[in-house]
């Protein structure tokens, strides 16, 4: 029976790398705040790990792409929190509502009043071009 490779820490802070700025690019899709967090996390990470890869003369193009992507994920996760802080008030008041409504007439008044209030708050925004995937 074989025993498993057993890798030091330095020659394996690539792979954590790129797996931690994977995750911080899905962690980003679901919760931005978070993945702002964890964009964060995985760029120290990444940048770390490239000294500790050529410590062991490792090729340090995981640590290279985990900077890429986690680069990627902090900036879309900047935009995506900056995004729903400027529209707080809109997305509380139509959560708000959401929550009083008891038919899907009342819930498509919902949807209609937050679009209304985002193109209020948003005027490069023409009527039409708001479209919510998931829906009401």
């Amino acid at each position: 029976m074989a025993t498993p490779v057993q890798l030091r820490p330095a020659e394996s802070a690539g792979r954590r790398a790129l797996w931690l700025a994977f995750a911080s690019a899905v962690m980003t899709l679901m919760l931005p705040m978070a993945g702002l967090v964890m964009s964060i996390f995985a760029l120290v990470v990444s940048i770390r790990a490239i000294p500790a890869l050529r410590s062991v003369s490792k090729p340090i193009g995981t640590a290279v792409a985990g900077i890429a992507i986690a680069s990627a994920a902090l900036l879309f996760s900047i935009m995506a929190s900056a995004f729903q802080f400027y529209l707080r008030d809109e997305l509380s008041a139509y959560e708000e509502c959401r929550r009083g409504a008891s038919t899907v007439t009342a819930q498509d008044e919902c949807l209609n009043r937050l679009e209304d209030s985002m193109r209020k708050k948003l005027p490069f925004v023409e009527p039409g071009q708001l479209r919510f995937p998931f829906g009401p």
